[in-house]
């Protein structure tokens, strides 16, 4: 089953539009995590099983792994989430963009290194940086198109041609890129017009939406105003408020609340 088949049924069997980032940061790990070897398997292993219940996806964020030399734990974790999870996609969130044979051994590295599900990608240098990508039919592809970090703006917002060039981007990808049916785009919870631009533009794409929680996106605005006619089309993506939820022994059972409370807020929202 491909990525976006697997997406569509997870969110018809869980009823969940909630994915969950797995960002491991040490310092923030309960205590009983210090001087674990495994501490970033063991704990993004246990906040994923609490978590399984209420995710349509998973989404563990490359950088915080390798940061701490823990791209093995990574590998292991993605394994680990396949075989326990098998019916939750998982997005390798990279944000790769480069060229050529560069582009290629990205698209290695996601797909077999990591056999993840899907990949983040940059749009920034044009098609043939994100085709090696586009050319894995059976994998997702979710390309940044109004990112939730302040200074999005800087760039995305610059008026191209009489309109903004996050808009370019989307229509980009859903007129063109989109050949194989496996491209979804980032667009932050922090910009619900934008989000609302966005989804006029590209019909039933999915939206993966950053930014709610620790930077004050609004679950509900983000299903008024990108949601499909079938009250789906979204990852709402939850990395901190989730993992972090509680620094004690229950950090787990904490997790876990903290996903079906974000499930449950989505579920009021979409009627």
């Amino acid at each position: 089953m491909g990525f976006m088949q697997a997406l569509k049924a997870r969110w018809a069997d869980s009823g969940s539009l909630v994915c969950v980032g797995l960002d491991p940061e040490p310092a923030k790990f309960p205590k009983d995590f210090a001087g674990d070897p495994e501490a970033v398997y063991n704990f993004c292993a246990a906040i994923a099983d609490a978590t399984a219940e209420y995710a349509c996806a998973f989404k563990p964020q490359i950088a915080h792994f390798a940061a701490l030399r823990a791209e093995g734990a990574l590998e292991r974790l993605i394994a680990h989430l396949h075989s326990k999870h098998p019916g939750i996609p998982v997005i390798l969130d990279a944000k790769r963009g480069d060229i050529g044979s560069t582009a290629q051994q990205y698209a290695r590295e996601a797909f077999e290194r990591y056999a993840a599900d899907a990949v983040t990608a940059n749009p920034y240098l044009g098609r043939d940086s994100v085709q090696p990508f586009l050319d894995h039919a059976d994998r997702g592809v979710v390309i940044l198109c109004r990112t939730s970090n302040p200074g999005a703006g800087d760039l995305q917002d610059l008026i191209v041609d009489g309109r903004p060039l996050y808009r370019h981007v989307a229509e980009k990808v859903a007129r063109e890129w989109n050949g194989n049916g496996n491209c979804a785009l980032v667009v932050g919870a922090t910009w619900p017009e934008q989000l609302r631009d966005v989804r006029a533009i590209i019909g039933d794409m999915p939206i993966l939406v950053p930014g709610v929680g620790a930077q004050g996106g609004d679950a509900e605005a983000v299903v008024r105003n990108a949601a499909t006619a079938d009250g789906t089309g979204l990852l709402v993506s939850s990395s901190r408020a989730i993992l972090y939820a509680s620094s004690g022994a229950d950090y787990a059972q904490a997790a876990a609340k903290a996903a079906k409370d974000l499930r449950d807020t989505i579920a009021r929202a979409r009627g």
